[in-house]
């Protein structure tokens, strides 16, 4: 409603961003705690002030992109391309994720890695039924493959095989409901390619009851996510021509 409200083509004595408007509404929302704004695509947004997370309009990334977003995907993969892997948790990662509806999503940092287990993220998400789930992360900034010797920039999915097993056997402690709970699913995160050949190593590694917690997030996963949420990209990425 707020996006067909907004629309620029509407605009009557005002400019083409609207600002006029923009700011009665905004005079409106942040009593609410919501903040609205113009995306690079011209539809207007809502964005929680606490939590940053923002409407979208439509969340499938399997859909046609349009040309803006295909601009926008580009930018963010230059950005993938030169970043650090803190950088792609922090800048990336983190905001996605509070986008897509989880809960106390919690960096290890480099503080506190040597307590990590195996886990740079842990996060919480909420059944319609209000049960948790608990998930944990391990990230790696470049592509994950199966080759007995990785190049550089690469990573060895038997690099990840103990990580994987530690992140699913350590508990974590949930400060919201003060119990100590194990890890339901793994997430393993790449920044690059994960090989079809690294998936099927690490599948028939584990166990079938921890193979079945395994999900994987690649390159093209993260692009497309963060693209349709409606993000805006990192501080450092390229914006897209106007």
């Amino acid at each position: 409603m707020i996006d067909h409200l907004m629309d620029p083509g509407d605009a009557l004595n005002d400019g083409r961003d609207r600002p006029n408007a923009l700011r009665q509404l905004n005079d409106v929302l942040s009593r609410e705690g919501f903040d609205a704004f113009y995306g690079e695509d011209g539809h207007c947004y809502l964005r929680h002030l606490g939590t940053k997370t923002v409407s979208t309009l439509a969340k499938n990334p399997h859909r046609p992109l349009s040309v803006a977003e295909v601009q926008r995907r580009a930018g963010l993969a230059a950005f993938l391309d030169a970043c650090s892997e803190d950088e792609l948790i922090e800048e990336v990662l983190l905001p996605l994720f509070r986008q897509l509806g989880f809960h106390r999503i919690t960096a290890a940092g480099h503080r506190d890695k040597a307590l990590e287990y195996g886990k740079d993220i842990w996060m919480r998400y909420t059944l319609p039924t209000q049960h948790f789930l608990y998930f944990g992360i391990q990230v790696k900034r470049g592509k994950l493959d199966a080759a007995g010797r990785s190049g550089a920039g690469n990573a060895n999915i038997a690099e990840i095989h103990n990580q994987a097993l530690m992140m699913l056997a350590h508990e974590i402690f949930d400060p919201e409901t003060n119990r100590r709970v194990l890890v339901d699913h793994a997430f393993i995160v790449a920044g690059g390619e994960i090989t079809k050949a690294a998936r099927n190593w690490l599948g028939n590694a584990l166990d079938a009851a921890k193979r079945s917690q395994i999900m994987f997030i690649d390159r093209d996963d993260i692009l497309n996510q963060y693209v349709v949420s409606s993000l805006p990209l990192p501080v450092g990425a390229s914006a897209p021509p106007r």
